[in-house]
């Protein structure tokens, strides 16, 4: 994979006091993580690379105070606004290598999925979890399926190499 790539962490989920700190909807585990990371591409309606000048945990979630596109804080609550919505990145490199037998999202978007007899079921498209374990989403044409990604009874084998995660699956399902 490219060094290049950017990984979203997370997103602007919106402002926090009247001094320019952002609210941020973290992707990561621990949501926290995200704030180990000192430069943020910001896909603002002018992207630009951010500063993450501080931040920490506020309830159950996060907030940041960064900088703007032209590197000084954003102390102002209008221009915090400006970036709800935004996307929060980093370049792929930057990430720390995914222990053995893990992988990170970003790496199983684009892979092609098929059942243990070699049937396909379509490429991954998305990833999310639903509170009990993480979710592909497999497109294939008009089909989407939604499998459990539990690796041993479900998930048999991610080859990223390959592009191919074998899945004990039924198409019908």
């Amino acid at each position: 994979m490219s060094g290049n790539r950017r990984v979203a962490l997370g997103r602007v989920a919106g402002v926090f006091g009247i001094k320019g700190w952002v609210k941020v909807h973290s992707y990561t585990r621990p949501i926290e993580n995200i704030l180990d990371y000192s430069l943020w591409s910001i896909a603002a309606r002018q992207p630009y690379e951010a500063k993450l000048l501080e931040g920490r945990i506020h309830g159950h979630g996060l907030v940041a105070r960064i900088t703007g596109a032209d590197g000084a804080p954003i102390e102002d609550r209008d221009l915090a606004a400006a970036l709800l919505d935004a996307e929060i990145s980093v370049e792929q490199s930057q990430l720390p290598k995914a222990p053995a037998g893990t992988w990170y999202w970003s790496e199983l978007i684009g892979l092609a999925v098929q059942t243990v007899a070699g049937e396909p079921l379509g490429r991954v498209t998305s990833v999310f979890e639903n509170g009990a374990q993480d979710v592909l989403v497999i497109v294939d044409g008009d089909t989407e399926r939604m499998i459990p990604f539990v690796q041993g009874p479900i998930i048999q084998s991610v080859d990223t190499a390959a592009g191919v995660i074998v899945a004990e699956w039924s198409p019908e399902w």
